[in-house]
């Protein structure tokens, strides 16, 4: 599922060396914890949230069919900044 979504999310951002996808398990379901560039927060989320949303249920599909609970959420990183 981890390898799908960072498929999927690469294809649609502009810094696709920039995306990671952490697994998180939290009460019997594992939340996919989405990192990208903060510039392409936008092109992941999608208008009113239609491209997480069509996402998300492409995740909670394929991981019920395995039995699963999993579901995205979108965390936006900042750059790393040189310390001073």
């Amino acid at each position: 599922m981890q390898s799908f979504l960072e498929y999927v999310v690469k294809g649609l951002v502009e810094h696709p060396d920039e995306v990671t996808v952490t697994p998180v398990a939290r009460r019997g379901t594992t939340l996919y914890e989405l990192r990208v560039n903060p510039e392409d927060v936008g092109r992941v989320i999608g208008r009113q949230g239609s491209t997480i949303n069509a996402l998300r249920a492409l995740v909670t599909a394929a991981s019920a069919r395995k039995g699963l609970r999993c579901t995205v959420d979108v965390v936006a990183h900042s750059p790393s900044k040189p310390e001073s």
